[in-house]
């Protein structure tokens, strides 16, 4: 990402080949109403950061690797005495992908972490929540290339959460269908 004109792969692909197919599919009134990619959330969650408050840290650098970007630490709102949770204690990480980042992150996730994971047999397509936005969990954070499996002595979960600017979950499933996000059948 060294150079300033550089676009990534999916992004190329989507103002010249998607665009048109959701165009064609939909039939929009005009150019602006097509929905693109607005942003995508990940957020790992630290169960053990009550025992060890160095986990969180370790986790956002995992977080850091597989995003190529620096994570948030987030915190905990308010008390919970049952899991020894204080207030403002490190309890994950999380960060925000916009514009390249997201579309190389994206790339990555399709094409070389999903295939990865274990008796993997597709993402659930009702996992959208009737605005347009898609979530999903992934168990391990192993699964994308960035992290060395051999370094890691904990295994984290994190949720992916994909917003679009579509208004219909309908709308919103067409668009990452043609980002070819392999859906259950």
């Amino acid at each position: 990402m060294a150079e300033a004109n550089y676009e990534p792969r999916l992004k190329k692909e989507y103002v010249e080949r998607i665009r048109k197919a959701m165009q064609e599919q939909f039939s929009y009134a005009n150019e602006m109403m097509i929905p693109k990619l607005d942003k995508i959330v990940i957020n790992m969650g630290v169960g053990e950061a009550t025992a060890d408050s160095k986990k969180p840290t370790v986790a956002a650098a995992d977080l850091a690797a597989i995003a190529g970007q620096k994570p948030v630490i987030t915190r905990a709102r308010n008390s919970i005495a049952g899991f020894k949770v204080r207030e403002q204690m490190p309890i994950g990480a999380k960060v925000t992908l916009r514009g390249a980042r997201m579309y190389e992150f994206l790339d990555r996730l399709v094409n070389i972490a999903l295939p990865r994971v274990r008796d993997f047999r597709g993402l659930n397509p009702k996992s959208f929540d009737g605005r347009g936005n898609f979530a999903m969990g992934i168990k391990e954070h192993i699964v994308f290339p960035e992290i060395n499996y051999d370094k890691v002595d904990q295994m984290w979960g994190m949720d992916i959460i994909v917003c679009t600017t579509a208004t219909t979950d309908d709308e919103a499933r067409a668009l990452l269908k043609e980002f070819s996000f392999p859906f259950r059948q």
